[in-house]
């Protein structure tokens, strides 16, 4: 676990869902019940993890067309994003070693943001319920970008708006589309896979911090001494 060869000031870009917080079985669900809702009842945990990574409108869009539904995809996500917040405000997890390092990266003044596939709502209403927007500067949902993940568009909009080179930007991410969007941003990338099973994709294991083991494994003193490193 080497230092950032940089001894500029770093800003970290967090994934959100899997990352920061565990919102896959809220999201799960939310999917569920709209794809029950047009007759679709066989749709499981395994099928949704291959979602894991990719953003909201994209993952309804393959959906749309792998079931041949007859709604609108704007119908689709309007519905997934309200059943989505209804479980959320219910409950939302934390990530304890996450919160942990990033507190301690705002403490340290850090600039932080989160840039997610999910809708703004969705965004502003998990890191306000859970406590982690008052570490949050700039907020990028993949609905205001051209491109999801795996293209590079949201991390780039991020860093735009920290007013912060690529270069000295740092990713957290859990799924191989987020770690590859990273590196195609020109970031470095400390991935930490939700699904264990994919920590051997190729993206995951380009990246300049892995933790093999997921949440089980990342600590917030190891992740942060890598970052601050080179700081």
């Amino acid at each position: 676990m080497d230092g950032m060869s940089t001894a500029r000031t770093p800003s970290v870009i967090f994934d959100l869902d899997g990352t920061l917080v565990d919102s896959e079985p809220n999201y799960f669900e939310a999917g569920r019940r709209v794809l029950a809702a047009h007759g679709v009842l066989d749709f499981d945990w395994e099928q949704h993890t291959r979602f894991i990574g990719i953003g909201t409108r994209e993952t309804l869009e393959i959906l749309r067309a792998r079931y041949a539904l007859d709604a609108p995809l704007d119908e689709l996500l309007a519905a997934k994003n309200r059943a989505y917040l209804e479980l959320a405000s219910a409950s939302t997890d934390v990530f304890p070693q996450m919160r942990a390092f990033m507190e301690r990266l705002s403490a340290r003044g850090v600039p932080m943001a989160v840039a997610s596939g999910s809708s703004r709502a969705a965004i502003e209403a998990v890191l306000a319920g859970t406590g982690l927007a008052a570490h949050i500067a700039v907020t990028v949902s993949a609905e205001e970008v051209g491109r999801g993940k795996p293209e590079p568009d949201v991390f780039l909009e991020a860093a735009r708006r920290l007013a912060a080179a690529p270069a000295d930007c740092v990713v957290v991410e859990d799924a191989p589309p987020g770690a590859a969007a990273a590196r195609a941003a020109g970031m470095r990338c400390i991935a930490v896979p939700y699904v264990e099973d994919t920590a051997e994709d190729t993206a995951f294991l380009a990246a300049d911090l892995l933790f093999k083991g997921g949440q089980r494994e990342f600590t917030a003193e190891a992740a942060y001494g890598w970052v601050m490193g080179g700081a």
